[in-house]
């Protein structure tokens, strides 16, 4: 099924410049641990049609889609340049046009050594394929602009990491996004100088995931109008993740897309309270990557990026986009949380205090993020609007006197907005809550349940049954991706 899809030759027409080509690594053997049903539409798969072998033969077993290519780029990593970068454990496997018009990159993870290996095995344990399986199905249930997982494969090889005591599990894994070229695809440009090369990549890049942009006949202009919609973009992701309460981790240069794309999931985490300095990455010992600096680190890394690009567009210009950037980040925030409240509209004023005032709650209680969401989704009723006594009357996270007065301060103001309300709109915001909260948050200890019992016991049930939850949750957003 997967060999015969129309393949595009978008990244390889680019030429040797920007990759190499790489072999696969043959496993022992191969064992399907998860399928994606939900993208086989797209891609205009009939889920029914398509086996498991179908699967192990084109991403287990690598047959027949040639040649892979291991993408060349370098990086910021916790604010150092480094230029010993570039797909060191994985290539692109291939770019499928989806039914919805897109170009879509197969892009794998853990499928041997390439020249960027560094000295490393180039394989992926299967502990970090399921997280990353399990980030990607609940963001996008969140709502958040997200790659997927295609498919999950053990592999059979034993894994030796850190101090662990014994050989750990292997895997290989498919992620499915919008493009494979980073922000550091183009700073490698920059360090050898290569103008002629960041052009035609821009082009590309422009012609390929922009193209609402080629209208305008001048590339000055489309070069513009491009780097504007990238800050829109990147500030519209932050706000997802701020939103659903998840904390990426690792946010150098060579993991931003430059689609605007979340993607490569390793130590990321998912906050179990409100807290801005809650970090994720055990290796991050300043905080640089904590949870309250992702929307600030964005826009470095995007005023990082005006490096290499200025070498083809005017920094003027640049500067000029990015300046948008606060604004587009608080909007979209602002947006998004208040939908978690259960508004779709609300004015300036009422919007911005409810907002504040909520964050004050959060902060100061150290109720759990995710469990106020979900508390207030069960315990919304229409009748809030008449009796503000009735708003949260039934709540344990209040203990302090002090916390009692901020509780009774958000009730007062959430029972003004909702005054403002007709009836439809309040069963409408009943729906809302419902769709934007869903009811499993992916905490750390629910992930070390599910790999407790595939460790412990090869039980993938808990696995099968957390990724039907995520994929099933009503909180899925717009995205059809």
């Amino acid at each position: 099924m997967f060999l015969s899809l129309e393949y595009e030759r978008a990244l390889e027409s680019l030429g040797y410049d920007y990759f190499d080509e790489v072999a696969a690594a043959e496993f022992p053997c191969h064992h399907l641990r998860f399928r994606n049903d939900q993208l086989l539409p797209i891609l205009g798969l009939d889920p029914q049609r398509v086996t498991d072998a179908d699967f192990i033969q084109a991403f287990g077993k690598f047959v027949g889609i040639r040649p892979f290519l291991a993408l060349r780029y370098h990086g910021y990593q916790f604010g150092e340049y480094n230029s010993r970068l570039g797909d060191g454990r994985g290539f692109l496997f291939g770019q499928v046009r989806g039914s919805d018009g897109e170009l879509y990159d197969f892009g794998t993870k853990g499928s041997g050594t390439t020249p960027y290996s560094r000295g490393a095995d180039g394989r992926l344990t299967l502990k970090g394929g399921v997280r990353e399986v399990l980030a990607a199905e609940a963001l996008h249930g969140l709502g958040v602009r997200t790659s997927r997982c295609l498919s999950l494969i053990e592999t059979g090889e034993g894994l030796w990491r850190g101090d662990e005591p014994s050989p750990t599990r292997s895997s290989v894994m498919v992620r499915m996004s919008r493009s494979h070229i980073r922000f550091g695809t183009f700073e490698r440009l920059r360090y050898f100088k290569r103008r002629d090369l960041m052009k035609m990549l821009l082009d590309h890049v422009i012609d390929y995931y922009y193209p609402h942009l080629l209208p305008q006949k001048d590339r000055v202009e489309q070069y513009r109008q491009f780097y504007a919609e990238l800050v829109k973009r990147v500030a519209e992701l932050a706000a997802q993740w701020m939103a659903a309460g998840f904390c990426h981790a690792v946010l150098n240069t060579d993991n931003m897309s430059i689609t605007g794309e979340s993607f490569d999931y390793g130590p990321y985490a998912f906050i179990p309270t409100y807290n801005p300095v809650f970090t994720a990455a055990y290796f991050d010992y300043y905080g640089r990557y904590c949870y309250g600096n992702q929307p600030s680190i964005c826009r470095l890394n995007l005023e990082m990026l005006q490096q290499p690009l200025g070498m083809v567009i005017p920094v003027a210009d640049m500067e000029a986009g990015l300046a948008a950037y606060e604004e587009h980040y608080y909007q979209a925030y602002r947006q998004l949380m208040l939908n978690k409240l259960g508004f779709e509209q609300v004015n300036e004023s009422q919007g911005n205090e409810l907002l504040k005032r909520t964050i004050e709650l959060l902060k100061e209680t150290q109720v759990g993020y995710h469990a106020f969401f979900a508390e207030l989704t069960q315990q919304f009723y229409p009748s809030w609007r008449d009796d503000v006594s009735q708003i949260f009357d039934q709540v344990s996270f209040c203990q302090s006197a002090e916390q009692q007065v901020l509780l009774a301060t958000w009730r007062e103001l959430y029972h003004h907005i909702l005054q403002d309300l007709s009836t439809d709109e309040l069963a409408k915001m009943a729906e809302r809550l419902q769709e934007k909260n869903p009811k499993t948050a992916l905490l750390r200890p629910i992930i070390e349940e599910v790999w407790a019992a595939i460790d412990r016991d090869d039980n993938w049930q808990p696995f099968d049954e957390l990724v039907r939850r995520l994929q099933n949750s009503n909180g899925a957003g717009s995205l059809a991706f």
